[in-house]
C-alpha cells in the first residue's frame, strides 16, 4: 500500500449501536487519543437506519439493549425503530462522537505491519480509495450484509402483477392501504410487519413454512416505571437493566435444560391468546426446542390481536410457485397478493466484508480461531463486537469496549505496541462460532471464523460470566502475547480516567 493519509491510534468500522458506544468508552477513557469511525452509510444509526419497514423495532427491551452509560428513560420498553435510531444519535451528538465519523467511506481491506506496529487501512469514498493508518482496529460493523438480504428463489416470480418486496430495502412510496398483503416468513421481522401492515391492509397473512415460537410481553416495564418515580431515571436503570438481565437469562438457562416445561407454557399462553379452536399445534409448534433459534416477542400480543380481529392470518404451507395474482401453494390452495413481502432472512457477512492481511499474507477468517469471542488468532490489535444471541446486543458490546480499554491501558503501562492471541493448546477443538440455528446462521457460518472447545476460545452467551471474565479478568492472561518493536522505546501513557461512573 502508499503510505496513508493520516494516522490515529484507534480506528473504529462502523457507527451503528456498536461503533457509537465503542467511541464513547474509548474518549472517556482516553480523551488525549485520536481515533476516527469510517461508516459506509451516510448516517448514523447502522441497522436502526437501514431498516425502514412498517412496525420496526427491537425485540429485545431497551433497558438492555441500552447503553450502560445512558439510561433509557422513555415508557416503552420494547421501543420503535426510530425512537432506537434518536437514542444512538442523541448519544453520538451529545458526546462530540459524531464529530469522528467519515461518512460514505466502505472499508475494504486492512493491512497490519508489524515492522511498523500498525493498521493501514483502504476506504472507498466517493469512488476514491482513503488510507489511513491506526494503532488498533475496531470493527463494529455487526455480522450481516447491508446490501443485500437473503431472498430465495420462488418459481413463477416473474409472473406476479404486484409488488414484491424484501424488508431490507423498503419503499418509502410503498402504501399498502386497502390492499392484499402476504408475508412470507415467520421470525422476528414477519412477527413485526404483519400486525403492523394490518392496520391499514385489507388482510396480511403470514405465510410459513414452519411455527416459530413467539411470546407476548408488556411493551412497557411496569416495574422500571416504578422504580424511575421512585428514584429517578439514573438510579432506577441499573437496578432496571439487571432484574432483566437476571429474569432473561434464568428464562434462558429453563429452555436449555426443560424445554419440554417451557414449551408447555409458550404453547398455554399462545393458546389463550388466539381464538377459541384455533389450531395451534399447525401454526405455532415449532419442531425445535426453545431457543434452539430466538424466541419472537410480540409486544402487548399485537400479532394475537390482529388474528382475533380477524385482520390478519396465519398459513403454514410450502410455496409451489407464484401466480399473476398471488401464490399458489403446495396444498393446492392460492393465496391472492397485492403485495409480497419476503421476510427471508439475512445474509451474515463477517467483519463487514473487509479483506485482512497481516504481513503481506491474506487473513482466511474460517482458519482463526475467535478469543473470547472479540479478537482473532494471528491477527494482532484487532477486536470486533458480536452480541449475544440469547439477549441484547448491547450487554456484549459494552463489555468488549470495556475489554479494548484495559487492554490499551495494558499495552502502554508494559510499553507494548502489539498485542495477538495465540492459539497453541492442541487439546482445543474447533466449534461453529455462533451455535446457533437459524437459518440464516447456518447458511453464512463457515465463512466466519471458528470458535474453540474451552475458555478463552469458546464464545459464550451468559452476560454475568462475561462480566467477570472481560471487566475483571487478566488481560496478561498467557493466550493473549504482547511484544514492543524496542523494548527501551519511550511510552506515552493513556489517561486513566474511567469510562463512566455507572454499574452494568
Amino acid at each position: 500500500m502508499t503510505n496513508p493519509d493520516e494516522h490515529v491510534d484507534v480506528l473504529i468500522i462502523g457507527a451503528g449501536l456498536s461503533g457509537v458506544g465503542a467511541a464513547y468508552h474509548l474518549q472517556a477513557a482516553f480523551p488525549e487519543r485520536t481515533y476516527t469511525i469510517l461508516e459506509a452509510r451516510d448516517t448514523i444509526g447502522g441497522t436502526w437506519d437501514l431498516f425502514r419497514y412498517p412496525g420496526v423495532r427491537s425485540d429485545s427491551d431497551m433497558n438492555t439493549l441500552g447503553y450502560r452509560f445512558r439510561p433509557w428513560t422513555q415508557a416503552k420498553a420494547i421501543a420503535d425503530g426510530p425512537s432506537i435510531l434518536r437514542y444512538i444519535r442523541d448519544t453520538a451528538t451529545e458526546a462530540g462522537i459524531d464529530r469522528h465519523i467519515r461518512f460514505g467511506h466502505r472499508v475494504v481491506r486492512a493491512e497490519w505491519s508489524s515492522a511498523d506496529a500498525r493498521w493501514t487501512v483502504e476506504a472507498v469514498h466517493d469512488g476514491e480509495t482513503v488510507r489511513l493508518s491506526a494503532r488498533f482496529l475496531y470493527a463494529c460493523s455487526g455480522y450481516y450484509r447491508y446490501d443485500a438480504g437473503h431472498t430465495p428463489h420462488f418459481p413463477g416470480v416473474e409472473r406476479f402483477r404486484g409488488t414484491v418486496v424484501h424488508p431490507q430495502h423498503w419503499p418509502d412510496d410503498l402504501d399498502h392501504t386497502g390492499k392484499d398483503v402476504v408475508v412470507i416468513g415467520s421470525g422476528a421481522t414477519a412477527v413485526t410487519l404483519v400486525p403492523a401492515m394490518a392496520e391499514r391492509a385489507a388482510r396480511v397473512t403470514m405465510l410459513q413454512r414452519s411455527p416459530t415460537y413467539i411470546i407476548a410481553l408488556p411493551s412497557e416495564d411496569a416495574i422500571a416505571g416504578a422504580l424511575r418515580r421512585l428514584l429517578g431515571d439514573r438510579r432506577a436503570y441499573p437496578i432496571t437493566r439487571w432484574k432483566n438481565v437476571v429474569v432473561s437469562s434464568l428464562f434462558y438457562r429453563l429452555s436449555r435444560r426443560r424445554p419440554r416445561v417451557v414449551r408447555s407454557i409458550i404453547r398455554r399462553a399462545t393458546a389463550r391468546l388466539l381464538p377459541p379452536g384455533y389450531d395451534v399445534d399447525t401454526h405455532f409448534k415449532p419442531r425445535y426446542q426453545p431457543w434452539d433459534q430466538r424466541l419472537c416477542v410480540a409486544p402487548d400480543g399485537d400479532l394475537f390481536a390482529a388474528i382475533r380481529d380477524g385482520r390478519a392470518s396465519v398459513v403454514t404451507d410450502r410455496i409451489e410457485e407464484f401466480t399473476e395474482t398471488g401464490l399458489r401453494l403446495a396444498s393446492g390452495t392460492e393465496l391472492a397478493a397485492d403485495i409480497v413481502v419476503t421476510a427471508t432472512g439475512l445474509r451474515l457477512q463477517a467483519l463487514g466484508g473487509v479483506r485482512l492481511t497481516v504481513d503481506g499474507r491474506d487473513v482466511a477468517l474460517p482458519e482463526t480461531m475467535a478469543y473470547k469471542g472479540m479478537m482473532l488468532s494471528g491477527v494482532p490489535n484487532l477486536a470486533f463486537t458480536i452480541g449475544y444471541t440469547n439477549a441484547s446486543w448491547t450487554l456484549k458490546a459494552d463489555l468488549v469496549s470495556e475489554y479494548v480499554v484495559r487492554l490499551l491501558r495494558h499495552m502502554d503501562a508494559h510499553g507494548y505496541d502489539r498485542c495477538v492471541p495465540a492459539n497453541d493448546d492442541p487439546a482445543v477443538a474447533e466449534r461453529p462460532l455462533l451455535d446457533f440455528q437459524a437459518g440464516y446462521v447456518l447458511r453464512a457460518i463457515d465463512e466466519f471464523p471458528k470458535a474453540g472447545s474451552r475458555p478463552p476460545w469458546r464464545l459464550g452467551m451468559s452476560y454475568a460470566h462475561d462480566l467477570l471474565k472481560l471487566r475483571h479478568g487478566r488481560v496478561d492472561d498467557g493466550t493473549l502475547r504482547f511484544s514492543s518493536r524496542s523494548a527501551a522505546r519511550e511510552t506515552v501513557p493513556m489517561t486513566d480516567t474511567n469510562t463512566d461512573g455507572t454499574t452494568p
